[in-house]
């Protein structure tokens, strides 16, 4: 069988008509190039250039030769670069799992960022609880989690992405009896809605914690595992809740919005350590970065 090499040196002559001009162009001198002329038409079994002193030309076999050559030198050069720019991520796929909460926010940005950098790689977006994109990473499922930060094996690694204010949800009939900038001890004995222990956990641990520090202890009405869920609530005059900043932009009419004077909520990214994905390599290199200068 033929070699590229041999293609790429019949293409020269085929479209220079010249082979001193072909070597010339090809970096080589033309006695290596006729030999791999010769080595290509004992393959083909046809002879595809006549050569005098005066000319070069192609022969009817030559003629047929050298779209096809050029197709494949095309396609071979093509495959070249897509292996390219799947070595650098710059082509493949990430499979991308999300929390509700960082889909209003933050799942954009890792969207628009990672397009921006590279536009030929194509995403998969799955809406998962923390404890589910636990598990499916663990799997080989994901590529990369957007959660709350987790408890994990040593197979995960998770980094800080974003951080997020606590805003409090209420009732705009109650407003009026909340403080302008509440605190944790605003919500001391009030109706509360809870982030649900199982498909919330992460959340729910944060701020179980964070009220036992502070002796706090809310009249926890409902827990919910989605924050969509969690606003209905409120709106219906269930009781107040809390959600990071970002949740925030869901609009929900006969609500208002409090900033807590409160720390900030995390969230972080995770991935397996041996995944070999040159996007995720990519992404933690490249993209990530761009969030902790922001």
């Amino acid at each position: 069988m033929f070699e590229i090499s041999q293609l790429r040196c019949f293409v020269a002559v085929a479209e220079e008509l010249h082979f001193s001009r072909a070597a010339e162009r090809l970096n080589m001198t033309q006695p290596p190039l006729s030999r791999q002329i010769r080595l290509l038409e004992h393959h083909v079994g046809a002879r595809l250039l006549e050569r005098n002193s005066r000319s070069v030309r192609l022969t009817a076999a030559g003629r047929a030769f050298f779209p096809e050559a050029a197709r494949i030198l095309r396609i071979a050069e093509e495959a070249a670069f897509v292996a390219r720019r799947a070595a650098k991520g710059e082509q493949g796929t990430l499979a991308i799992g999300f929390t509700s909460a960082s889909g209003y926010s933050l799942l954009p940005e890792v969207v628009g960022r990672l397009r921006a950098r590279a536009p030929g790689v194509s995403l998969t977006l799955k809406e998962l609880v923390s404890t589910v994109q636990v598990e499916a990473l663990n799997a080989g499922e994901l590529d990369l989690g957007l959660m709350r930060p987790h408890p994990v094996n040593g197979e995960l690694a998770s980094q800080l992405i974003a951080t997020e204010s606590l805003m409090l949800a209420i009732h705009e009939r109650d407003a009026g009896d909340w403080p302008l900038e509440p605190t944790l001890a605003d919500l001391h004995g009030r109706p509360f809605v809870m982030y649900s222990p199982h498909e919330a956990r992460p959340f729910h641990q944060m701020l179980t914690e964070r009220f036992a520090r502070a002796g706090i202890v809310p009249d926890v009405v409902e827990y919910v595992g989605q924050v969509h869920t969690m606003l209905a609530l409120v709106r219906a005059g269930i009781g107040a809740a809390l959600i990071a900043e970002g949740a925030a932009r869901l609009k929900f009419d006969g609500i208002v919005m409090r900033r807590m004077a409160t720390e900030p909520v995390d969230m972080v990214c995770m991935y397996r350590r041996n995944n070999d994905n040159p996007v995720l390599d990519l992404f933690l290199h490249d993209v990530l970065p761009t969030f902790r200068a922001d």
